[in-house]
């Protein structure tokens, strides 16, 4: 039987990678549903190639546009937040979670509670309601697939039947585009340099977290979560060529890695057919041509922004949801031109210091802290630049 799939945040490059592998097999996949956040058009055009029965817009405004692109079509349309989250609830086998930001929390609470496979591409569920959302998939019998390409890369060579065999977790990182540059060197790059990710092609925000390696930061909180593994055991290492997506060091001294391209329909493909494989049109590694690998410690004057990821996981409660909020507040500051490069981090760490909720309980707690975090951030900002 085709496993029938849904997919929270189909306009994004996550889920455009994940259509992509889709359609390539459509004797084994059929599209339940689709949403995107504002653009119509193209999740129109996803609607009418898969035959989706739903295509939701969040952006409640853009409805009739989008009513209009499927006039005909057979595809119910719907928007606003409130439609993304029941589309979750539509029974999915298999739903992809890659709504960025808040705004995926109660999708991705909405779709572990149906008790399915749920595949998380965003890191808020984990990072800011870590512990609420691998509750409720205890309570549902949910499997949660991790498609990070270091987590999924932990995934597919962690021994679940005997953790305690495991000695380390090693996530990668490629550094970014600044891992060569001295401190005083950082204090003057540009918007345009810090999106120019010398491996991966994604989005601005990504690129600039992979910039600061606030994106590794936020990746050994979620390995903290998904992996019974002691969060002083998780270590992070710089390996500029991205082939080896991260490590587990075993107690009898072998150490497990997954390589693969920087291609995110490697990690996609693997959670689309687990527990089997499936094809994809990567094209196999060339080790030859890559010739060597290369491995660094990352320097924690220059990258802070570890350090204060390393603190808010060890702290728990709801630091973690601080830290990524004041982030993203700090990173859209930057983008805009309004701060440098390097307060980016002593933003974060001035809103981690004057801000300390009690822990959520909820999810609405949880978006309640991420709201007033993100207004802490503004005020710190005002103060020192404005």
């Amino acid at each position: 039987m085709k496993r029938s799939v849904t997919i929270l945040g189909a306009t994004g490059s996550i889920g455009t990678s994940t259509l992509d592998l889709i359609e390539r097999a459509p004797e084994a996949y059929e599209v339940l549903a689709v949403t995107a956040n504002a653009d119509v058009s193209k999740l129109a055009d996803i609607a009418r190639r898969t035959g989706a029965k739903r295509a939701v817009i969040a952006d409640e405004r853009l409805l009739p546009g989008l009513c209009e692109a499927l006039d005909g079509t057979g595809t119910e349309a719907a928007g606003g937040a409130a439609a993304v989250t029941e589309t979750a609830t539509m029974g999915a086998d298999w739903t992809m979670a890659a709504i960025v930001g808040c705004a995926g929390l109660e999708p991705v609470m909405a779709a572990v509670g149906q008790g399915r496979t749920v595949v998380l591409a965003n890191k808020e569920p984990l990072v800011s309601a870590g512990e609420l959302i691998l509750a409720a998939a205890r309570r549902s019998g949910a499997t949660i697939l991790p498609v990070d390409s270091e987590h999924n890369a932990i995934f597919q060579c962690f021994d679940f039947v005997r953790p305690e065999r495991v000695r380390r977790i090693i996530l990668t990182a490629s550094g970014g585009p600044f891992r060569d540059l001295s401190l005083a060197e950082m204090r003057h790059v540009t918007v345009e340099q810090a999106v120019a990710h010398p491996v991966w092609s994604m989005g601005a925000k990504i690129s600039i977290d992979s910039a600061t390696l606030m994106n590794k930061g936020l990746e050994l909180i979620e390995a903290a979560r998904l992996f019974p593994v002691p969060a002083e055991r998780i270590e992070i290492i710089l390996h500029r060529q991205s082939v080896v997506h991260s490590l587990v060091d075993y107690v009898d001294g072998s150490m497990l890695a997954q390589l693969g391209p920087p291609d995110m329909r490697v990690p996609i493909a693997h959670c689309l057919a687990w527990p089997d494989r499936m094809d994809t049109p990567v094209a196999p590694l060339d080790l030859a041509a890559i010739g060597q690998l290369d491995f660094a410690a990352p320097d924690p004057e220059r990258f802070p922004a570890l350090r204060l990821a390393r603190a808010a996981l060890e702290a728990g409660g709801a630091r973690p949801a601080v830290l990524n909020a004041a982030n993203e507040v700090a990173v859209a500051a930057f983008l805009a031109r309004r701060i440098g490069f390097l307060d980016i981090a002593a933003i974060v760490e001035q809103v981690l210091d004057r801000y300390v909720p009690a822990a959520p309980g909820t999810i609405d707690e949880v978006i309640a802290i991420d709201q007033e975090a993100r207004s802490q951030a503004e005020q710190a900002m005002k103060v020192l630049f404005d």
